[in-house]
């Protein structure tokens, strides 16, 4: 590598995914308050709400996210419209 190219902060962070507790480690020039310990060592750490291991076109999976009752609302009004 050559010297004096990368930010003085490029270490190891441990990013956290918050929907099902996975945790990764890249390296990052992040700017973060809170640490983890992870494998035996302490990390700095970055809470994620969707990554890899969470996100439906990796997984395969769909996941339905209602936060204030959109498709309940979205049926009622529409249902009446059936053939």
């Amino acid at each position: 590598m050559k010297k004096g190219i990368h930010p003085e902060n490029y270490r190891l962070v441990a990013f956290k995914d918050m929907s099902n507790n996975d945790i990764f480690l890249t390296k990052s020039t992040v700017d973060t308050k809170e640490t983890i310990e992870y494998e035996g060592n302490t990390y700095p750490l970055v809470k994620l709400e969707i990554s890899r291991t969470s996100h439906p076109y990796y997984t395969g999976k769909t996941k339905l996210v209602d936060t204030a009752g959109r498709i309940d609302k979205f049926k009622n009004r529409y249902s009446k419209l059936k053939k």
